[in-house]
C-alpha cells in the first residue's frame, strides 16, 4: 500500500467552480416555464446539495412531485450542452494539483455527480488524464455520505483510507470522509449556505482557499 498522503477531492464547489454553468441551466429551465431568473448567489449556495435541491429552489417542488422528472430532465439536458462554458478550476487549484503531482502524491475525485456529466466535464478541462481515480455518483450502488465511494477510490489508488484526506464543501463530504477513517478538510470557499455552521461538521481542518491545502499537507507530512 502507498504510505504517502493521498488527496481526494469533491468535484463541484471544491475542485471546480461549476456554479456559473449550473446557474445558467437552472435559470434557462425557468425561462422555458415563463419564470424570472433567480439571483446567482442564491443558486450558488445550494449547488453542492445536488440537482434535487436546485430544482426545489427554482420550482418549489420535491422529487415526488409529478412534474419533477420532466423539469429535472430539461435542466440536465440544458446543463449537459453547456457543461464547460464558464466552469473552471478554483483560483489556486491548478497550483495545488501540480504540486501534488510534482511531489508524487496521488490525487483523485469522488463526486455524487453522475458519470455521464462528470466525464465530459473532466475531459473538456483535461482533468481526466490527470486525476488518478474518478468515482462518480453512480459508479457504485452507494454515494456520499456513505463511505463506500471513498473506500473504492482508495482501492483504485492502492492506498489506505487512514493515510488519505478528503476535501469537500458539504457536510455529507465530511461525514463520508469521517466514516471512511480519513482526515477531512472543509473547502469554505465552496458552495456553502450562509447559515451553515461548518465548525459543527467535525472536520480535521478548514481552508479558505485551495492553496491553504498545500500548507496543511506540509504541516501534516513535514
Amino acid at each position: 500500500m502507498n504510505d504517502l498522503l493521498n488527496v481526494l477531492f469533491d468535484l463541484d464547489g471544491t475542485l471546480v467552480d461549476t456554479a456559473p454553468d449550473l446557474a445558467y441551466a437552472l435559470n434557462e429551465t425557468r425561462r422555458i416555464h415563463d419564470m424570472e431568473p433567480i439571483e446567482y448567489k442564491k443558486i450558488r449556495q445550494v449547488v453542492s446539495l445536488g440537482g434535487i435541491a436546485m430544482i426545489k429552489l427554482a420550482f418549489n417542488i420535491d422529487r415526488d412531485d409529478p412534474e419533477f422528472s420532466n423539469i429535472r430532465d430539461e435542466f440536465l439536458t440544458i446543463y449537459s450542452k453547456n457543461i464547460h462554458i464558464h466552469s473552471s478550476l478554483f483560483e489556486g487549484m491548478d497550483q495545488v494539483i501540480s504540486t501534488l503531482e510534482k511531489e508524487g502524491l496521488s490525487w483523485g475525485i469522488v463526486t455524487n455527480k453522475p458519470e455521464w456529466l462528470t466525464t465530459p466535464l473532466l475531459q473538456s478541462m483535461s482533468l481526466d488524464s490527470r486525476a488518478q481515480c474518478v468515482v462518480s455518483g453512480d459508479t457504485l450502488p452507494y454515494m456520499k455520505p456513505h463511505p463506500e465511494p471513498l473506500f473504492h477510490a482508495c482501492k483504485q489508488l492502492n492506498c489506505n483510507p487512514e493515510n488519505s484526506v478528503y476535501v469537500g464543501d458539504a457536510k455529507r463530504d465530511i461525514d463520508a470522509g469521517t466514516a471512511a477513517g480519513m482526515e477531512t478538510i472543509i473547502a469554505s470557499y465552496g458552495y456553502i449556505e450562509v447559515d451553515e455552521d461548518i465548525n459543527a461538521w467535525g472536520a480535521s481542518s478548514i481552508i479558505e482557499n485551495p492553496v491553504d491545502l498545500l500548507t496543511w499537507i506540509e504541516n501534516r507530512t513535514g
